[in-house]
């Protein structure tokens, strides 16, 4: 029989979610810099003490708790896409695509590729990024590797510099005034990236 969490608990988690839909809401359509935290708690019907109480650094440790869940759900479209596929190279293709089709969704090329590093800094927004999405690129170019279909190179090389591509390639997409357009022609790009390190096998 599934535990009735406590009441507490459940207006915790609630309080939590709420300024997290607010936050991404309001992130999204006005930008970080242009949202307040008097603004964020009123448009959740909360005080500035319960967005303190969730998020240490008020505003900002809630514009980080936003990113790294569109990261989180951005990692697991991945992985769900790559598990779609049997064969291996096929399977790291669906990767990519996967990935280049996120950074076209509003919410994550608005946070993440456009305002992540404005507003956490570079070296912040690099760090968090990694953290979600280099383990899964690393790993793969790994298996790779290991079953003789890319060349011989150090893993952690490799996955430094496709995943500096790919990076570049993301705020290309964010930036463009066709992000979609700029998403097919970015798929062309990456495949023929990634066929230069195929080998024979």
């Amino acid at each position: 029989m599934e535990q009735v969490k406590p009441r507490r608990e459940q207006y915790a988690e609630s309080t939590r979610r709420a300024l997290l839909d607010t936050g991404l809401g309001l992130f999204t359509e006005r930008g970080y810099a242009n949202v307040s935290a008097e603004e964020l708690v009123r448009a959740a019907g909360l005080s500035r003490g319960a967005l303190y109480h969730h998020f240490e650094r008020g505003k900002q440790g809630l514009f980080v708790a936003v990113f790294e869940e569109l990261e989180v759900r951005a990692s697991r479209r991945v992985r769900d896409a790559m598990a779609g596929e049997s064969d291996p190279w096929r399977r790291a293709l669906a990767g990519v695509e996967a990935f280049l089709a996120i950074c076209t969704d509003p919410d994550y090329r608005e946070i993440v590729l456009l305002q992540g590093p404005i507003a956490l800094g570079w070296q912040r927004w690099r760090e968090l990024d990694q953290r979600h999405l280099h383990g899964q690129l690393r790993a793969g170019l790994a298996a790779l590797r290991d079953l003789g279909l890319v060349q011989d190179h150090p893993t952690d090389l490799m996955a430094a510099a496709v995943y500096g591509a790919l990076t570049e390639i993301s705020v290309a997409i964010a930036t463009a005034d066709d992000p979609a357009r700029a998403r097919e022609r970015a798929g062309l790009l990456v495949r023929s990236l990634l066929e230069g390190l195929r080998t024979a096998g």
